[in-house]
């Protein structure tokens, strides 16, 4: 969300794969943290784009370097030639989950359409 700021929760639930309902809650609870802000898009009312506060970008700031330390963690586990092997799988298992969940996503708004 930090290099696509002001997107909207329906590109974020189909960007994350996470479910609109657990989507909406963890932005609720960003929200009461500060760390997010979410306003209506002037072009469609009905949709909400979210954005990262500036405190929301300084947390996220100080988070970065311990992720990093923990993904480097876990791939010293592995033998190099492993990692590339290990981070392609990743990938792999990442674009396929992304392109079912536009299928889905596909598939609900033509129901929803078709009900119309």
């Amino acid at each position: 969300m930090a290099e696509d700021e002001g997107t909207s929760q329906t590109g974020l639930t189909e960007r994350t794969g996470i479910d609109r309902p657990t989507l909406a809650d963890l932005v609720r609870r960003l929200q009461r943290k500060r760390l997010l802000q979410r306003r209506r898009k002037k072009e469609d009312a009905r949709v909400y784009a979210v954005k990262l506060t500036d405190e929301g970008r300084r947390v996220l700031r100080a988070a970065e370097p311990l992720a990093q330390r923990v993904d480097e963690r876990v791939l010293s586990a592995l033998p190099s030639k492993q990692r590339d092997q290990f981070m392609d799988a990743l990938v792999s298992i990442v674009d396929r989950l992304q392109d079912l969940s536009l299928q889905e996503t596909g598939m609900a708004h033509g129901a929803r359409k078709r009900g119309a």
